[in-house]
């Protein structure tokens, strides 16, 4: 089955490709040929996920699935949420501004409670079946960053039941916990069922 991703993130499409395995074939927005900006303007992680979702599927008229995933940490009322990626102001995905905002932040704050959540909004079967699915890891905080594989706040986020960082744990690791990949295999899991 051949469906697109709403995405040009390298990371993310390597991430979902390892997932989903050899069953899908996976497409980026730049194999559809899709090289404009997809709104993200929702409060919502689910309304971003859906918004990109329904672009795709307008355009171009084939399956795909989009994600909208944030960081929220609980000292921060749940910031920087749906505004992860453009958290430090004035950028655009700049992980590195992101991070530094976060932990000059946070501060000395014992509480360093976190969580990512990835919401997949999908769409098949032309427009006939639309679908929701979450994948949600809680974590903390870390004081500094630490480990060089990965993405985003990966070099400061570490997984509940580990030491290690998501950066420092490795993608193979990370693949199995991560919050987009407790999403993605119950996106799968709906697609064998089909």
């Amino acid at each position: 089955m051949k469906i697109v991703f709403a995405t040009n993130n390298q990371h993310k499409l390597d991430e979902i490709r390892e997932i989903l395995g050899n069953q899908y074939e996976v497409v980026s927005l730049h194999d559809i040929g899709c090289t404009e900006d997809i709104p993200e303007t929702g409060d919502t992680l689910e309304k971003n996920a859906w918004q990109k979702a329904r672009y795709i599927f307008e355009k171009y008229h084939l399956s795909c699935f989009a994600d909208d995933t944030g960081l929220e940490v609980e000292a921060l009322n749940g910031a920087p949420g749906v505004h992860s990626a453009r958290y430090a102001e004035g950028t655009d995905h700049d992980s590195e501004a992101n991070m530094q905002k976060l932990l000059r932040e946070l501060g000395n704050n014992n509480n360093r409670n976190a969580r990512f959540r990835t919401v997949i909004a999908l769409i098949i079967n032309d427009g006939q079946c639309e679908q929701q699915f979450e994948g949600i890891v809680n974590g903390h905080i870390a004081y500094e960053k630490s480990g060089t594989e990965g993405f985003g706040y990966d070099p400061i986020f570490v997984p509940d039941g580990y030491e290690l960082s998501f950066a420092e744990l490795g993608m193979e690791i990370k693949n199995h916990i991560s919050h987009r990949a407790r999403a993605v295999q119950k996106l799968a899991d709906y697609l064998k069922r089909l």
